[in-house]
Parts: C-alpha cells; structure tokens; sequence
C-alpha cells in the first residue's frame, strides 16, 4: 500500500446484537480507530434485508432503504436507522477515514406478492443440466416496495428482471429453476462453480435486462452521494455478471474518479482470481482466500511449515490486487465458509499480514471486540491486535529483508524510510521458544530494542554491524522496535 500504511477494518461480525444500534457503536468507536492506525472501515450491508431488524442484510429486499422505511416489519435495518448511518458517514469524514458499502447485488429476497413463471429446473450440483420438462410456478418476484413507494426510484420488479428462483411457492419445494422468457438464460459471464455460477440463492438478478442495468447503476451512484462513500465490497462476485460489473464501475469512475472496490471470491485456486481480476481489467482487489486456507492449515498442523504460508496466494502473486485477511463472518465458527485457525496462530497470522509490505490488510471487528452467538470467543490475539495495528501504522515501512531458514521460526525486517526511520524486526515461532539473528542497519547500532506486545521480556542491544539477535516465545511472536521510538508510549493503552 502507499506511504500511509493503510489498513481496513470489517466493521462487524455475523453475531453483533439485533439491537438498531450499531451505526452508533460504530461511530463511537472511530477515533479509537483511527489512533490504532485504522483507516477505513467496511460497513455491514445498510439495506433492508427480508428479514428485517434481525437480518445481516445479505438477504436483501431493498437496495434504496437504508432503514428509512417501514417495510419488513419496522424502519430500521438490524445496524439501526438511516439517521444514524449518515450520523456515521459524517463522523468519517470529519476524521478523514473512509468507508466501504457491502453491495449485495446477485440477488434479491423477500418479495411482496407472488408471480406465475415457466421455469426449467436444473440439478443443484449442475446447473447447466435440465430435470424434467419446463413447467409454470407461483414464485416470490413481484417487488413494489410498499413502505418506500416511489422515493429514490421508480424501478419495480418483476419475474422478467430475474433469471432465476429457489422456491415453488405453489407445491412449497425448494430446487433451482432458471426461468424461461425470451433472451433468459444463465449469464456467461460468470465462474463455472456447479456448471454455472449464476445463480446463488433467492430471486437471482438477471443483468442482460436493461432496467435491471439501470436501476442498480442508479443506486450505486445515489448511494455513493448519500453516505459519502470511498469504496465498496462486491458480495459474490463471481456469481454475478463481470459485464455488468465492468458497467457499473464506468458509471462510477466517470461521477466520482477512482474508488476502492474488493470483491469476494471464495476459492482456494489463485489462478481463477488471477483470471477474473484479468476480466474487471486490475479495477479490482479480491480478498486473499488461499491465504485464509494456508492461515488454517499451518495453524492446524503440528510443526508446519511457516515458511510455505504465502505459497499460491493472491498477496504473492499478485500483491496490488490483494486484501489480506485473518478471518471474517463467513469463516467464523457456524458459518458457511467456517475455517479453523488456532489461538495462538492469530497473532503470529496478523503480523504476517499487517507488518509486510505486500497486501491490504482487513482486521475482523471479532477479533478485535471478540465474538458473540453460539460460539462466543474473547478478542484475539490476547487482546493486542491493536497494538499489531499500531505497529504497522508507526514503524511497519522501508524495504524488507526475510530470515526464513528455519521452517517452525521466522523473522523479517523492515528497514525504515526517511519519513518513518524507525524500523521493526518480526520474529515468530510455531513451536519452541527460539531466535533469529537479523541485521536493521548499522545507524541502529548500540540501540536498545524491546518487544511492543510486551511478551517478551528481553532487551536486546543492536551490535555495531547493525545486527541483533531476537527471541521469541514458544508458538508466539515479538515485535521489536527501538525502546523510546517515538509512539512507543501508546502501545498497551488502547
């Protein structure tokens, strides 16, 4: 990343309480935020979900109420009222931090009244294979939006703006079935998970229709002016048209200039990534999910390789491209992507990510406040990811050096620049307590440096060669940083 040493925080977890109050948590908490070095925050989807007040929003009804109207059984989403989104929105701004929209736009749920449509079920492992004959269904996909009427957009919705359903309302079945019309057929634009990724679950957008093309090119910039946006997050993007996808980012660069933009993509193969960032023209990051799966392998697996945990990773690969990440509400425990990472392999995970030069890093707003639900957990990394953050943003700059000889303890050093001199040595174990030798530079020497997590005790003295050898505790990680650098007296206090 830039100069900034910008780092991004998912600003949720899929069990924050249905309480309306989150936009205020949120604002609440951005100073707070800022001064651990975060810079941008990716917002929860704002917009009415079917569920209502106790939705996460990704079910979403309506992409124009932001909790402004009574629909779904009250005005406010599950993170509270618009009033207190634009409470927030503005709160950013004041503090020069940006936010991320979750745009959900592969499909819509929820729908008001019900609509007679021929459909051709398709296998659910398979979608380009028919079963059976095409036949007429009653299917939810008639959307007029009630509680909103005409406000923001006159666009109302239809069986012929969706290619797809998952319910037969009429003989109450669930299957796949891709509706029938002239010029309806699964988008070719799309991955080839189970045949065709199109379809996903609920009414799937079709984005060959052109009011569908409009109306969702209209809301992104409506939204973008309403809360002031700086990015955005794409759920499933590879479920839903690259082309429309390519248009809707036009018609944003050609009104605001250039955005962020980050798409999920759930795989393990860097080369599907590789090839749709290829597609969206390198507009695009995508967040780097083999990493996730090597976080969890290593974590899981006795004596592992530490040394192989960027091997086929999009940060590797491709590092402008890639929004590193520990976890997030998909991978937590009881969700659908669930990926176990160990304890104790969180730290060392986040230093990976947020120390390095490569990647833009995302920290898991349940790392950071722990977790609630079914299977609460405290905050990670025993409380001092904010002081990993810190670490990034005051010392985490230059060029970088790695001390990767042993497989089960690694180190790497950042060398400093001329605005930011400091520097950092990283070392981490995932077993015994152990050490690295490495060089900082010979302008450090005579220094002494410590350990900014404070978990290691140990003082070390910088030789005249500039080298110092750097222990770290057994499955742990220290930081090291000259001991009065300057910042040194924030860490432990935030």
């Amino acid at each position: 990343m830039s100069e900034d040493n910008y780092c991004l925080l998912q600003g949720f977890e899929w069990n924050v309480p249905a309480d309306q109050k989150h936009w205020i948590r949120l604002k609440d908490a951005l100073q707070d935020l800022k001064d651990v070095g975060i810079d941008n925050v990716w917002l929860p989807p704002a917009c009415k979900g079917a569920g209502g007040t106790k939705a996460n929003g990704y079910d979403v009804y309506d992409l124009y109420d932001l909790g402004e109207f009574d629909s779904k059984g009250g005005k406010p989403t599950k993170w509270g009222p618009k009033e207190d989104l634009v409470e927030l929105s503005n709160k950013a701004e004041e503090l020069g931090m940006g936010l991320y929209f979750d745009a959900v736009l592969n499909h819509k749920a929820g729908a008001d009244f019900k609509e007679k449509v021929k459909i051709q079920e398709v296998d659910q492992n398979d979608r380009t294979k028919d079963i059976g004959k095409p036949r007429e269904i009653d299917a939810w996909l008639g959307f007029n939006f009630p509680g909103r009427g005409e406000k923001y957009s006159g666009q109302k919705w239809h069986w012929d703006h969706f290619s797809g359903t998952d319910y037969d309302a009429g003989n109450d079945k669930t299957g796949i079935y891709r509706i029938l019309g002239e010029n309806k057929y699964w988008s070719s634009s799309v991955g080839d998970e189970s045949g065709n990724a199109d379809f996903l679950m609920f009414a799937d957008i079709d984005y060959s229709h052109p009011e569908v093309i409009k109306d969702v090119i209209n809301w992104g910039l409506w939204v973008v002016k309403e809360l002031k946006l700086k990015g955005f997050r794409f759920d499933a993007c590879q479920h839903f048209s690259e082309r429309f996808t390519n248009e809707f980012i036009a018609a944003l660069e050609k009104e605001f200039g250039k955005l962020f933009l980050v798409g999920e993509f759930w795989t393990g193969n860097v080369k599907e990534m590789l090839e749709w960032l290829e597609g969206m023209h390198h507009k695009f990051s995508l967040y780097d999910s083999p990493l996730v799966y090597n976080f969890s392998q290593i974590s899981t697996t006795k004596d592992a390789d530490l040394r192989k945990v960027f091997d086929g990773t999009l940060v590797q690969k491709q590092p402008q491209n890639a929004v590193t990440v520990v976890m997030n509400h998909d991978t937590q425990p009881g969700q659908t992507m669930q990926t176990k990472i160990e304890g104790f392999f969180k730290p060392l995970a986040y230093s990976l990510i947020l120390l390095r030069k490569e990647g833009y890093p995302t920290i898991f707003y349940g790392d950071l406040y722990g977790m609630k639900g079914e299977n609460p957990e405290p905050p990670a990394c025993g409380g001092k990811l904010p002081d990993i953050a810190l670490a990034r943003k005051l010392y985490a700059y230059g060029d970088q050096e790695d001390y990767w000889n042993d497989p089960n303890c690694i180190g790497f050093v950042r060398r400093g620049t001329k605005e930011h001199p400091e520097g950092l040595a990283c070392v981490m174990s995932n077993a015994e307590i152990n050490q690295v030798k490495m060089a900082v530079g010979d302008e450090h020497k005579g220094e002494i440096w410590t350990d900014v997590l404070g978990w290691e005790k140990r003082e070390v003295k910088i030789g005249d060669d500039g080298y110092g050898t750097f222990p770290c505790g057994s499955t742990s990680v220290s930081i090291w940083v000259k001991k009065d650098a300057p910042g040194r007296e924030r860490f432990g206090k935030l």
